[in-house]
């Protein structure tokens, strides 16, 4: 299963304060460190997660917020202590969309992508409370 997208856009501008870094990579793409976020008015709420070294593909990622309003992925300690979290408002939390060819739209919100967002650096992690949490989750259900 490929999570990823072809989106290539020249309108869409690379800056320092929106490139990423994933020092473990996402998975199945753990050699990929440095993504950029990337939005469009158009598109809110998505956000794209493109890969810096391979501007060709690009993750469709959203705030869980927009998914499910109970959504509370608890972070480890480890995980905490490995993106400098210093209070639960640094963390930014986005879950990667998976379009399928039936048309259907799902999103992970067992693996979240968890941003600090003063630094940038992020990790795909499993929430302690993961066994809760969807894989599939269909987008628009909430």
């Amino acid at each position: 299963m490929n999570h990823s997208a072809d989106h290539t856009d020249s309108t869409l501008e690379v800056k320092p304060d929106n490139i990423v870094h994933l020092p473990l990579g996402l998975l199945g793409f753990e050699d990929h460190k440095q993504y950029v976020l990337l939005a469009q008015a158009e598109e809110t709420p998505f956000l794209w997660l493109q890969m810096l070294e391979a501007p060709h593909q690009a993750f469709l990622v959203i705030p869980p917020t927009h998914v499910s309003a109970d959504y509370q992925p608890e972070l480890g300690q480890e995980d905490v202590e490995f993106l400098g979290l210093e209070a639960p408002e640094d963390a930014w939390v986005l879950n990667i969309v998976t379009l399928r060819p039936s048309g259907e739209a799902t999103v992970n919100l067992k693996g979240p992508i968890v941003l600090n967002r003063k630094t940038l650096k992020g990790k795909q992690v499993i929430p302690l409370n993961a066994t809760e949490c969807a894989l599939r989750h269909p987008l628009g259900a909430a």
